[in-house]
């Protein structure tokens, strides 16, 4: 199958362009740079957010490209209008196939701008009249990750003699690798699965718990020190906009409430076997 794919050079498109590959399919990869393609991907030159992509050929589309800090590109272009733009090749090209990626958590309200506009993108997708999935993963983990190679790693491996810990650490996670996710997609697209699923891994944690992990696999113990969220509250909206700051007022907001779900019956028939985080993480992690 032709599948065109936005997003093919990202964290999770690497995998899953692999992944069709292997399955014998033809990835499209829409991108603004080829990246590290692998043999067999097809690049075509472009950028979502400012253009409706021409789909002629292919047999199906999956939208990727996301963003977790508006450093040059904001939530609403990326999330929203790539959106739209896809959609509205997809209909000059009558492609009718569509799986796309969104958020656990996504929803209006939140006072999270990512979550609001991958909710406004999931809404763009349900309204579109064509075959469509949904994905909303909870968070995503393996090498280049963002929330545990980035902040929990940056948290640890500070120089300090302590491990900030925000609020009590309760916030419940239940984090998913992303060759997991890749796998969702390939096999959804392969099985004609169609519905919006919450897409999680096989346990779930505290965000004390997951500090904890990333402690043990790096060698670290430090004692924990915790933060009052009413401090957090005044410290995050003055840091966030520096380019050296830790967490973003979005990533604090959803830390906040958390990203846990239970997982799909259909989910698991599809994916039986998944990857623990234990498994995974020494894998990649260092400090």
């Amino acid at each position: 199958m032709r599948v065109f794919v936005v997003g093919g050079t990202g964290f999770v498109g690497r995998h899953l362009v692999r992944r069709l590959l292997q399955g014998g399919h033809t990835p499209i990869v829409l991108a603004r740079s080829p990246g590290q393609l692998p043999p067999g991907a097809v690049f075509v030159e472009g950028d979502i957010t400012r253009e409706v992509p021409d789909l002629r050929g292919a047999e199906a589309a999956i939208y990727l490209a996301g963003i977790l800090r508006e450093r040059g590109q904001t939530f609403r272009a990326v999330h929203v209008e790539g959106v739209g733009n896809l959609l509205e090749g997809m209909r000059r090209a009558e492609v009718r196939r569509l799986l796309h990626m969104s958020a656990l958590g996504a929803r209006r309200g939140t006072g999270s701008r990512y979550y609001e506009t991958k909710a406004e993108g999931e809404e763009l997708v349900r309204q579109s009249g064509l075959e469509w999935t949904i994905f909303r993963p909870s968070l995503i983990f393996g090498p280049g990750d963002e929330f545990f190679g980035k902040v929990l790693r940056g948290l640890v491996c500070a120089p300090l003699p302590f491990v900030p810990l925000i609020g009590d650490g309760r916030f419940p996670f239940r984090p998913i690798y992303v060759g997991d996710v890749a796998e969702a997609f390939a096999l959804a697209l392969e099985h004609g699965l169609l519905g919006a699923y919450d897409l999680v891994g096989p346990r779930e944690y505290t965000f004390r718990e997951l500090l904890e992990q990333v402690m043990e696999v790096v060698g670290r113990k430090k004692p924990f020190l915790p933060i009052p969220l009413a401090l957090m509250d005044l410290l995050v909206p003055l840091l966030s906009p520096l380019p050296f700051a830790p967490i973003t007022r979005d990533q604090y907001v959803m830390l906040k409430g958390g990203n846990t779900a239970p997982m799909a019956e259909a989910l698991k028939e599809l994916l039986p076997r998944l990857t623990p985080l234990e498994e995974a993480l020494p894998s990649y992690l260092r400090c």
